[in-house]
């Protein structure tokens, strides 16, 4: 069975927050310090707080959501991505991927595909990608993105961050 694509409620919070804090754990181990990402992905009552109030807030999160009903709530939600007009002062496009994330059993799955598709579709785009996640980076090649040159540091973990920059997809 295939995983069901769908915008996140309230009441998804808990599980889209176990989601976010094991991807970290999940694709971040090695690229940030680990007593750093132990710190980050340590409190899923808070992120919890936090993605309740996203959601409240109206911010759109799209929710893959495991196909085996009987999982725990630290399962149910196995992707997510979520868009958004760009942050950047200096903006190269009026859109912004702001997070994608599919835990580690789905990778290659192609449910990563699907979750860009439904939250830019083919629309010119940005998005900030931790430097050193190579497979992030060629996840987003694949799909025409390609680096701008713009380089910052990340303060939430500490390490360096690029900016990648699609244009209109035909």
């Amino acid at each position: 069975m295939e995983p069901l694509i769908r915008r996140a409620e309230v009441a998804d919070a808990e599980a889209g927050a176990w989601c976010h804090l094991l991807c970290w754990r999940e694709t971040y181990g090695g690229l940030v310090e680990p007593a750093v990402l132990a710190e980050k992905t340590g409190d899923v009552g808070r992120r919890t707080e936090k993605w309740a109030g996203a959601i409240e807030a109206g911010m759109v999160r799209w929710i893959a959501l495991n196909p085996d009903p009987s999982v725990s709530v630290e399962d149910r939600v196995i992707g997510f991505s979520s868009p958004g007009p760009s942050r950047d002062e200096d903006a190269p496009t009026p859109l912004e991927l702001y997070a994608i994330y599919v835990r580690e059993k789905w990778w290659g799955s192609g449910l990563g595909y699907r979750l860009l598709d439904v939250a830019i579709g083919k629309e010119p785009a940005s998005l900030w990608v931790l430097e050193g996640n190579q497979r992030a980076r060629a996840f987003y090649r694949r799909q025409g993105f390609a680096e701008d040159g713009v380089r910052v540091h990340e303060p939430f973990f500490g390490v360096p961050e690029i900016r990648m920059v699609r244009p209109a997809v035909p």
